[in-house]
């Protein structure tokens, strides 16, 4: 194992430069890294500027379809990162995110008593190309620390869809229309936690939840790993 550790070192998930040998991350990146703290909105999870606040602008002005949501990080100070891991093929990322996420938000997410955890899925063309979905990578060291199945082809993304980045929250709502399909047995299953690597409008996660509920399942949830603002 340590000539393993030795031929290939461990990276900061954060920076990518290589780690000391046993250590997780670099103690600067550790320092930089910002968890989303009280207050947070009540149904998205992001961060608010004022106590006296209970939701974010965009969950105050918008219904969603989800019930609940949290992330982990501020989304600026992982960006570098989160790009590297979904692009990059930096998969091993998920074993230092999905611990971290375990945690600080394990105690939230097992009140929750969800049956599984579902990650969004990637498009079979988008999958092929990376090699991996960063999503499902992030649901699987959740659910092996949580002790929670992961369900990864209960949902199905059947439309190859533009990068939400790209589009406006309008075009995001239309770009996502009819682009999941759930291919597996939900009778089982009253409530899911969805698995994202980042949270920005919900257009995703509402999309899925709307899915999800059509075909019986009462309660969904999300959990990302960072968070934009409102």
């Amino acid at each position: 194992m340590i000539l393993l550790d030795l031929l290939f070192p461990m990276r900061c998930p954060v920076c990518d430069r290589v780690l000391p040998l046993g250590e997780q991350i670099c103690p600067q990146c550790a320092k930089n890294l910002k968890l989303i703290q009280s207050p947070f909105c009540r149904k998205c999870g992001k961060a608010l500027p004022d106590s006296r606040q209970e939701y974010c602008g965009d969950c105050e002005q918008g219904t969603h379809l989800f019930r609940e949501g949290r992330a982990l990080y501020e989304y600026p100070c992982i960006r570098k990162s989160v790009y590297r891991f979904k692009y990059g093929g930096r998969k091993e990322y998920a074993l230092f995110y999905g611990d971290e996420i375990a945690r600080h938000l394990g105690k939230v997410i097992l009140s929750w008593k969800p049956d599984a955890l579902i990650p969004v899925p990637l498009h079979s063309s988008r999958k092929r190309k990376r090699g991996y979905n960063q999503a499902g990578a992030l649901a699987a060291e959740v659910g092996k620390r949580l002790e929670i199945p992961v369900l990864s082809g209960l949902i199905v993304r059947v439309k190859n869809t533009t990068p939400l980045k790209l589009l406006t929250p309008a075009m995001r709502q239309n770009n996502l229309k009819r682009a999941f399909k759930i291919c597996g047995n939900v009778v089982k299953l009253n409530t899911i936690i969805i698995i994202d690597d980042i949270y920005t409008t919900g257009s995703t996660v509402d999309a899925m939840a709307a899915v999800l509920q059509e075909a019986g399942i009462k309660h969904v949830y999300f959990i990302a790993l960072a968070i934009g603002k409102g």
